[in-house]
């Protein structure tokens, strides 16, 4: 997508979303929103990254299917790299028992940087029959996987009914989570933080895959094939970033778009909202996990309610970061046939 059409459209999405933000135009602030970026078909940006007839098109590609069977799992990832920028999908998660399975949409340069990469994950953990899923979001940067900044929530509605809207804001200064176009999560960048955040081109990619020695309950659960094959549905797929050049990773991003995403920041309502919903449905943060980090890492500034609500937890960690292997072969998805 060229850097004209592609403001355009930012600016399109930002006006028609309920949750106003602000664009600054020549210093003027003015409303704009979230919601509404164009969505793109499979073909106009992403590749199958791995599982063959696993991976389904359907909608003219503009819903994919990937699921997991005893055979493999699937995923998907964008051709493009990008530094920064606005990603995100609606998925709906597969239906019934579904402990062990791990569903993700998350950004990374793995493959490129195999020794200092950056992540942003959306982690979604299946469950027993009866138990909702849970949803992980965690954070890496320059190869920093010994210190995970995991934080865990129990969805609040049934994510298999129906399709929800999952995305990542990245930007140059913070890094925002939403759910249904709510944040639920901001990392500010810190200097004392250093090359812990993401500052390197990435990838946005969606697997399914077998996590059945941490997925739920620590390992206790696991994948149970006999409800095989198990579906994630995607659609809604937005990729609006600033993608760079592969060989030299420099930004085709001009100042004015960059700046774009950097002027973007949470409401006092939505503010309001995040905190309402991370007390009601947080089950985990590594801020409040003073056995694994007797010392808070630096970014962490402690919400009096939050930290009371993890008061005497210990550390609650179980199974609170183990992706599977990456698979990075590319291969052909494969359209369905009704």
């Amino acid at each position: 997508m060229g850097d004209g059409a592609s403001l355009f459209y930012l600016r399109i999405f930002f006006l028609c979303s309920g949750f106003p933000l602000l664009l600054f135009s020549h210093s003027v602030p003015t409303p704009i929103n979230l919601h509404g970026l164009r969505s793109i078909s499979f073909d106009e940006g992403y590749t199958q990254l791995f599982g063959d007839s696993n991976l389904m098109l359907l909608r003219d590609g503009k819903t994919v299917h990937i699921s997991l069977d005893e055979r493999t799992g699937a995923g998907f990832a964008s051709v493009d790299l990008f530094l920064y920028g606005f990603f995100s999908a609606s998925i709906k998660l597969p239906l019934d028992y579904a402990a062990g399975v791990v569903v993700a949409f998350y950004m990374s340069n793995g493959d490129v940087f195999e020794k200092n990469h950056d992540e942003l994950d959306f982690e979604f953990l299946g469950n027993i029959r009866g138990r909702e899923w849970r949803v992980q979001t965690n954070i890496y940067g320059n190869g920093s996987t010994s210190l995970g900044r995991e934080e865990r929530y129990r969805l609040w509605f049934d994510p298999t009914e129906d399709f929800h809207n999952y995305s990542i804001l990245w930007t140059t200064n913070r890094i925002i989570f939403y759910i249904d176009n709510v944040p639920i999560r901001e990392l500010a960048r810190t200097e004392a933080m250093g090359g812990d955040f993401p500052s390197k081109p990435m990838s946005l990619y969606a697997t399914i895959w077998d996590g059945s020695t941490w997925a739920t309950a620590g390992g206790r659960y696991k994948v149970n094939y006999k409800f095989a094959p198990y579906v994630a549905a995607f659609s809604d797929l937005v990729l609006h970033g600033c993608d760079v050049d592969p060989i030299d990773h420099l930004s085709t991003c001009h100042d004015k778009q960059d700046g774009l995403y950097n002027s973007i920041s949470i409401t006092p309502k939505q503010r309001s909202a995040m905190q309402s919903l991370r007390r009601k449905h947080m089950i985990y943060s590594y801020c409040y996990d003073s056995e694994r980090y007797p010392t808070p890492l630096p970014e962490c500034l402690a919400d009096a309610r939050e930290a009371e609500q993890f008061e005497g937890a210990g550390s609650g960690r179980s199974g609170y970061r183990r992706r599977g292997k990456h698979h990075h072969h590319r291969a052909q998805a494969v359209p369905a046939t009704f």
